[in-house]
């Protein structure tokens, strides 16, 4: 008997060796009898493929079964989540030789999955937000002056611990029905019907009630309830209470807020100066002027929307703003003396005085602080009828032609030669491209609305006001401040580099006939003096393209205007 043990064990240690023990299984896969290591290719091969494909999951809803939500997948990749072949196998039972023999077999084995817990967390909380319901808390929001309820809804949310338990019990497990429910948390609103129904009684109604005043310096305003409500919600406090909160900020920019109290504010004032003789007067005080405390308004508004009748006014949140000139600060300024004057004269005509004049008004008053950058374009705007500005004649690709605005180079080449002498910093200026007789030759500029500008620095140190004003046949610029330096002067050269003008013929429907005139180069230095001892000198070099005469067929009354309009210099108004 011994002897027929020891030869069953021998024959079954042959046999058997280190070997997984007989109807052990994985998810069905059979890996009964075979090596740990044929055992790990068997299951790679045969559950490998199904670790990659999602789970698919469910979230069931606070209204809901979770029969009736849209089953979402998990990508198990994505949440860090793997089979351990090799440690499942570590778990199968391998039988003792004597087990062997006895016919001890195994069982249904679970398969070792590794989990990163986080990856797999930050995925179940994504899906969460598909297959959850936000939880809705009751308010009361404004429409049309009326109070608008939102109703309570109660709301779900993924138990994501619960769900990483379950989903890590799920994959590679058949026996688990798919989808696999998720586990949810349910949340109930705070807000109740009986705090809405409080809310709109105590608030919301009286909000909506009427219009709210607001007075400033005597004056008052209404401010209608349909516009407070555009920025007015009421929101749950965390404890059960709808609150009202109103954005001031939005209303002080909401067009129609403003609209309605602009008889409240005005922009402040600067001094008005004038010269009496070479002394500086001022003609009109400054004024102080009124801005609405946007941050103000929601504190003081609030209050006042619960109350009834009279009660609901109050002053408005205003702060005053100071003008930067006044008549008590022009000695602070340095605007005590005039540093400049220039005037132009031109031949009138209707476009002319309205352009010019209308350039001049918008320049009168600028006041220019120390290291500050003037611009002609910025300050004067595009010259569009909008903007007060007519058609004139310019010349364009050496042909005629009106667009508004045609006349102001005159004023850019008086603000030129008030820059020029009053000693300060020219910083971009441009000459007209052929030289216009009533203008000082080398000396003068214009503009193009986009391309060229009239920019001057105020390197004075002190500020500087610019006067500006009109005539019919003339335009004056001066500035007012305190002088660099006692005298500046022009130093105009000889003209060089003459180019004598050609003649050529218009084509007969078209032609404007232009006169003649020589093209050259011209030098002018600015020379600054203090006490009759110059101090420094600087050079301004201009070259002027020749102007060909054109010569037309007799056209009728269009060519006679514009060959009198060349006749006078307006040739040169190209540029602008």
């Amino acid at each position: 008997m011994a002897l027929g043990i020891g030869g069953a064990l021998l024959v079954g240690s042959l046999v058997g060796g280190d070997t997984i023990a007989p109807g052990t299984t994985v998810n069905g896969v059979d890996i009964g009898g075979l090596t740990p290591t044929a055992a790990e290719e068997r299951l790679a091969d045969e559950l490998g493929p199904a670790a990659d494909e999602p789970i698919e999951i469910v979230i069931g809803s606070a209204d809901e079964s979770p029969e009736d939500s849209e089953p979402l997948e998990l990508d198990p990749t994505a949440a860090g989540m793997a089979p351990d072949f090799g440690a499942t196998v570590e778990r199968a039972n391998r039988p003792s030789l004597l087990g062997r023999i006895i016919g001890r077999t195994g069982g249904e084995v679970d398969p070792v999955v590794t989990v990163d817990e986080e990856r797999t967390r930050e995925e179940l909380a994504a899906l969460g937000e598909q297959g959850g319901t936000e939880l809705r808390e009751g308010a009361i929001s404004f429409e049309e002056g009326a109070p608008v309820v939102t109703e309570p809804v109660a709301g779900t949310a993924l138990d994501v611990d619960g769900a990483l338990r379950e989903v890590r019990y799920a994959y590679l497990n058949d026996s688990v029905e798919r989808p696999v429910e998720l586990p949810v948390e349910q949340a109930r609103p705070l807000i109740d019907e009986a705090e809405i129904e409080r809310a709109l009684r105590e608030f919301a109604e009286p909000a909506m009630s009427g219009p709210v005043t607001l007075t400033a310096d005597g004056e008052s305003v209404s401010v209608p309830a349909v516009v407070l409500g555009n920025h007015l919600r009421m929101e749950a406090d965390g404890g059960g209470t709808l609150v009202p909160e109103f954005d001031g900020a939005a209303l002080a920019e909401d067009p129609s807020f403003v609209s309605a109290t602009e008889d409240l504010v005005q922009q402040p004032r600067d001094a008005v100066l004038g010269l009496d003789g070479e002394n500086v007067v001022v003609r009109e005080d400054a004024r102080i002027g009124r801005e609405l405390d946007a941050e103000r308004l929601t504190d003081t508004i609030l209050p006042l929307l619960t109350e009834e009748g009279s009660a609901r006014s109050a002053g408005a949140p205003v702060n005053e703003t100071e003008p930067r000139l006044t008549a008590d600060n022009l000695d602070e300024l340095g605007i005590t003396e005039q540093m400049s004057s220039f005037t132009v004269n031109f031949d009138p005509s209707p476009y002319r005085i309205t352009n010019i004049g209308r350039a001049a008004e918008l320049i009168s008053g600028s006041l220019v602080m120390p290291g500050e950058i003037w611009s002609f374009n910025e300050t004067v705007g595009e010259r569009t009828e909008e903007n007060g500005f007519v058609e004139g004649i310019i010349i364009l690709n050496d042909q005629y032609q009106t667009a508004a605005g045609g006349g102001v180079s005159a004023v850019a080449t008086t603000m030129f030669n008030a820059v020029f002498f009053a000693g300060v910093k020219p910083v971009e200026y441009g000459a007209h491209s052929f030289y216009i007789e009533r203008y000082p030759e080398g000396r003068e500029a214009t503009v193009a609305w986009g391309h060229l500008d009239n920019r001057f620095e105020n390197d004075s140190g002190n500020a500087v006001y610019i006067l500006a004003s009109s005539t019919d046949t003339s335009v004056t610029i001066s500035f007012l401040g305190t002088k660099k330096y006692d005298e500046v002067e022009s130093v105009t050269g000889p003209r060089t580099n003459v180019v004598e003008p050609g003649t050529r013929e218009g084509v007969a429907d078209d032609c404007v006939p232009q006169p003649p005139l020589e093209g050259f180069d011209v030098e002018v230095e600015r020379v600054f003096k203090n006490g009759g001892e110059e101090v420094r000198r600087e050079s301004y070099r201009t070259r002027y393209t020749p102007r060909d005469e054109v010569v037309c067929d007799d056209n009728g009354g269009a060519a006679d205007d514009a060959a009198e309009a060349a006749a006078d210099g307006e040739a040169a108004e190209a540029e602008e």
